[in-house]
């Protein structure tokens, strides 16, 4: 983890890129966001936030840019504001001290995992219903399965970081375009579905719960935590002074983008199926793109959404498991254990390639784990600990004052509420 920060200082001294033109290099973190934040959350957001009728959705739906804007721009300029270039685990024993730093660094740790084995039983799940459904054939053994398909990610995971963020990036172009043929394709087949709980304005005593509960999840779809770090690195290695500048118009445009196709795909979904029928999606524990697949005979959909709800998964896993990674390596350091770089990525990898295979072949609620360990679990790191920063560290005071901030709080405390109140129904 050392020798990584100092490599990055060294490459600190280069001449800093002119913020004049936009690069490639920007479309590439721009498309590997998008990547990273496009899975398993949004292919179940159709799901948790067309149960609650059209209200609370349509309350998300503008919320959403916002909440995640402000939050991961937030997150960003923490990771930045370290003075070596550090990742996010450095840049928090730098504010913090080392007793802080190691809690803050267990809590970016369990913030991230858990997303791991919630994207192993979704992979799981949409390629034994593949076969079973589209192909029928009976399904591999579920521990099997689950093994060969968690393996073969482990595999692309060995080719290093920056192999796996352009990776990412190109395979974002197919799928925006499959995605949006998806939510096209459907507009013939819409037949008013959540527009029926439209008629009346919603009672506070039902509407206000609902929105409540569908928050975790919501920041669960749109959320690319995992790789803001290495983003927030890599930026301050190519813009120095200016990291923060192109780093924020880099996010406006990756969330521009991902409010604008998953609100488009989750609409068209909620036209075309009945609350009823959302709510049966939700008891079979599939994606959205699975359910479709299953409810139209059209054998073109049938094969082509579990096939994007695969390529979806398969990426978000591969973005989410370089900050889960990050965050194990950084605990194992942080224990004043320093084993070397190879064992220390052998340790990691067969952690992880074990515990999701474990997780997948049981197969839990995914969207119970959503709601209870995921969405909440990444408020406290992308909502609070930006704004605590910000009031604590002096080279974050520059962003103090703003109305954002506190639309960043209150946003950070509806989502965990939910948790607590999750846990104790």
């Amino acid at each position: 983890m050392n020798d990584q920060a100092n490599g990055v200082v060294e490459r600190l001294d280069v001449a800093p890129a002119s913020l004049a033109s936009w690069n490639r290099n920007d479309t590439t973190w721009m498309l590997g966001l998008f990547g990273t934040a496009i899975g398993a959350g949004t292919l179940f957001l159709p799901i948790n936030a067309g149960i609650g009728g059209f209200w609370p959705l349509l309350a998300l739906a503008l919320l959403a840019f916002p909440m995640t804007f402000y939050a991961h721009r937030g997150l960003t300029r923490f990771v930045l504001s370290g003075r070596n270039g550090g990742d996010i685990t450095e840049v928090v024993e730098e504010h913090f001290g080392k007793g802080a730093g190691a809690m803050i660094t267990l809590l970016y740790f369990f913030a991230i995992f858990p997303i791991l084995l919630i994207y192993s039983v979704a992979l799981t799940n949409t390629v034994t219903n593949f076969v079973e459904h589209q192909l029928h054939l009976n399904a591999p053994p579920r521990a099997l399965l689950a093994f060969l398909l968690i393996a073969g990610l482990m595999v692309v995971v060995s080719l290093g970081e920056r192999l796996i963020v352009k990776a990412m990036s190109l395979m974002v172009y197919p799928f925006i375009v499959a995605l949006l043929f998806l939510a096209v394709f459907l507009i013939p087949h819409w037949t008013g579905g959540i527009l029926e709980t439209a008629t009346t304005l919603p009672e506070p005593s039902s509407f206000l719960p609902t929105l409540w509960l569908a928050i975790p999840v919501m920041v669960f779809s749109f959320n690319h935590t995992p790789i803001i770090s290495a983003f927030a690195v890599d930026q301050k290695r190519q813009y120095g002074a200016n990291a923060e500048q192109r780093s924020s118009q880099i996010l406006a445009r990756a969330h521009g983008l991902m409010v604008v196709m998953v609100l488009f795909f989750v609409f068209s979904c909620v036209l075309t199926l009945s609350p009823a029928q959302l709510a049966e999606a939700k008891v079979q524990n599939v994606s959205v793109l699975t359910y479709l697949a299953n409810h139209f005979n059209n054998p073109t959909i049938a094969f082509v959404a579990p096939l994007i709800a695969f390529i979806a998964i398969a990426k978000s896993f591969l973005g989410h498991y370089i900050g889960a990674s990050e965050g194990l390596k950084g605990l194992v350091v942080k224990t004043g254990r320093q084993p070397g770089p190879r064992m220390l990525n052998v340790l990691t990898s067969g952690f992880m390639l074990v515990v999701c295979w474990i997780v997948a072949t049981l197969n839990p609620s995914i969207l119970g784990m959503i709601e209870t360990l995921g969405g909440p679990v990444i408020s406290a790191l992308l909502f609070l600990m930006p704004m605590y920063a910000i009031r604590k560290v002096p080279a974050m005071r520059q962003y103090a004052g703003k109305l954002s901030n506190v639309f960043v709080v209150i946003a950070g405390v509806v989502a965990i509420s939910a948790l607590v109140y999750s846990l104790m129904r």
